[in-house]
């Protein structure tokens, strides 16, 4: 999700006209995108692994995957991926079934995806930074038939192994290693798939050309707004409008692109959008195992990327990294990513040499997304999905109905929550339970029996279809690229024992992205017996890092609303400053540090004026 602050831009008749040249240049690449993506046809082969195989007959010698020191072609890929399919199938896996994935950014884990997609299978992309009980919940949640571990991340699947719902002989391995080279030897209980599978037959499976529309591609795990997270299904048919929205409509991608992408693959930017545009224009998609920011322009050179994938975060560190001579120096003229904030926009592409931004919204559960197509600036672009913005009531924490029951849409050019009209042309495919589904479709909305998403977001609309991102509403806040679902941190922060009550929620720090977590507690000791040391480190093993409240309030009241919700509106708003606080003392987790500090004026200021680097 986007999470690019509130800015007053407005497109004019005038902007309109000066990209008119640029429209009907690339009107064929626009024209093709929107028919290539928009399939209606619910026989017709589409997908994942059927945009791969006709990638590799455009560019079968081309770069595919980029990875540290090694490159690997279409042909090699696809064929690396057919030996896995081939292998898959001869072990009873079939359309429909689920995989269950766990391996960190590499060309194994893509591998593995495509060759579970040209089955019809179904690859559950477990998040790699859950543990424990978070952990077993997504994983049980989609009842995978079998497990793909990397070797990186057997620890973390053998502290809860017994508690999975998996036959102890479908948990496959992948070493550490490029596996094409050394496939390395799997511990006990595991099955390494690339020794099982080096035999197999290197060809196309007949399944790639069995997987349509309406079939599952991936389930990708949200937060949502309430408790433990959901899974997502991704089909293949909104598979292909990436495809063809963003790779060729969009960044206009060619085989002689490069993508380059750090953002992790199991969530939607990176692995639908970023690999997806690179598919699409038969170019190579280079991968990093984590973001440096150290590093990532001199990635950009080594792997002459000509576009990146981004979200907000990380241009944020890019820029905040001491200015160099040869900033401009690299062969990045496209990115493609959400969360871009206005600050940060142009000066962004005027010091890296940016000549195209395309900012996104879209949300990996819903039915809408929109693009910045005609690369206007601080803006999520356009969506051809039907959507309105409906004013929104923060107190009731629900949408404005008038006097005749219906909805009302925000003013012209003013903020609303943003909502997509489900049909035939913009099905939901919704979450794997029926009842999580059920809970973001709105009815009666404009008139009596209509349906439509709820996004929980909201937009500004700026003028001729464009929108910008304003803020997220509920029970989540956005940290670090990632959802974090309040009502899981206020559920683990009440079990330590020296807490009674907990209420959790976002707040901005300036000059970062999203919200940092911040949780009022009530105390179930003596104020002065709390220990934060022992606090910070039941955090650390509870949740994972994105997901720690940097920010600790003590109360010894929660203040509730009639219906006994807590009333984070307050809190939301005086945040972190002890001058808000009536008297209640704050604490933070200072960056490099393993407990909590009293937020003095000093320290205050530190964290305001981007002393303390979050």
């Amino acid at each position: 999700m986007s999470s690019s602050s509130q800015h007053e831009d407005v497109i004019t008749w005038g902007m309109m006209l000066k990209k008119v040249p640029g429209i009907m240049k690339n009107a064929p690449k626009i024209v093709k995108g929107l028919k290539t993506g928009n399939i209606s046809d619910p026989t017709q082969a589409c997908g994942l692994g059927w945009a791969f195989e006709l990638a590799t007959k455009k560019n079968p010698r081309g770069n595919a995957l980029l990875y540290e020191n090694t490159r690997f072609s279409y042909d090699e890929v696809n064929q690396w991926a057919n030996r896995f399919a081939h292998y898959l199938i001869s072990q009873g896996v079939k359309k429909g079934d689920v995989v269950g994935v766990l391996i960190e950014n590499r060309p194994e884990l893509l591998v593995t995806v495509l060759a579970v997609a040209k089955i019809g299978a179904v690859s559950a992309m477990l998040n790699t930074s859950q543990t424990g009980k978070v952990l077993i919940h997504s994983f049980n949640l989609v009842k995978p038939k079998m497990a793909i571990i990397g070797d990186e991340l057997v620890e973390t699947f053998e502290e809860v192994r017994k508690d999975l719902d998996v036959e102890e002989d479908q948990v496959y391995y992948l070493a550490d290693t490029d596996t094409t080279k050394d496939p390395g030897e799997a511990p006990k209980t595991y099955k390494n798939l690339a020794t099982e599978s080096a035999s197999s037959p290197t060809h196309n499976p007949e399944t790639t050309n069995q997987v349509y529309m309406n079939d599952a591609c991936f389930y990708i795990y949200t937060s949502g707004t309430t408790g433990l997270p959901k899974a997502g299904i991704f089909k293949h048919g909104r598979w292909m409008k990436a495809y063809g929205g963003f790779g060729i409509t969009s960044l206009r991608m060619t085989s002689k692109d490069t993508l380059y992408s750090t953002l992790p693959l199991y969530h939607a930017t990176g692995l639908v959008v970023c690999w997806g545009s690179a598919i699409a224009g038969a170019s190579g998609f280079a991968i990093r195992r984590k973001f440096s920011a150290s590093n990532f322009w001199k990635d950009t050179r080594k792997f002459n990327a000509t576009a990146i994938g981004y979200v907000g975060e990380l241009c944020r560190y890019l820029a905040d990294q001491p200015e160099r001579s040869d900033d401009g120096d690299n062969p990045v003229k496209k990115m493609v990513g959400n969360g871009l904030r206005p600050n940060v926009w142009k000066p962004f592409k005027k010091r890296f040499g940016i000549e195209h931004v395309c900012e996104l919204y879209a949300a990996s559960d819903g039915n809408i997304g929109f693009t910045n197509i005609f690369n206007f600036d601080n803006t999520v672009g356009f969506s051809p999905v039907p959507w309105a913005l409906v004013k929104y009531d923060k107190e009731k924490d629900e949408p404005v109905r008038g006097s005749d029951g219906f909805m009302v849409k925000a003013d012209k050019g003013g903020k609303g929550l943003l909502i997509a009209k489900i049909d035939e042309k913009a099905p939901l495919d919704g979450y794997t339970d029926p009842e999580k589904t059920k809970k973001v479709i709105m009815s009666d909305v404009f008139e009596k029996g209509d349906r439509w998403f709820n996004t929980g977001d909201m937009l500004r609309d700026i003028g001729f279809g464009h929108c910008q991102f304003v803020d997220r509403l509920g029970d989540t806040f956005r940290w670090k690229g990632e959802n974090v679902s309040t009502t899981e941190i206020e559920n683990i922060t009440s079990n330590h024992a020296q807490i009674s009550e907990a209420v959790v929620y976002g707040v901005e720090i300036p000059n970062t992205n999203g919200r940092a977590g911040m949780a009022s507690i009530t105390p179930a000791v003596p104020a002065e017996e709390l220990d934060f040391k022992d606090l910070y480190s039941y955090f650390r093993e509870a949740m994972p890092a994105y997901a720690i409240p940097l920010f600790l309030r003590i109360k010894t009241q929660m203040e509730t609303t009639g219906t006994f919700k807590y009333q984070k509106s307050n809190l939301k708003e005086e945040a972190y400053y002890p001058e808000k606080t009536n008297g209640e003392p704050v604490y933070a987790v200072l960056p490099g540090s393993d407990t909590y500090v009293l937020v003095t004026d000093e320290i205050l200021a530190g964290i305001d004026g981007g002393e303390y680097r979050y």
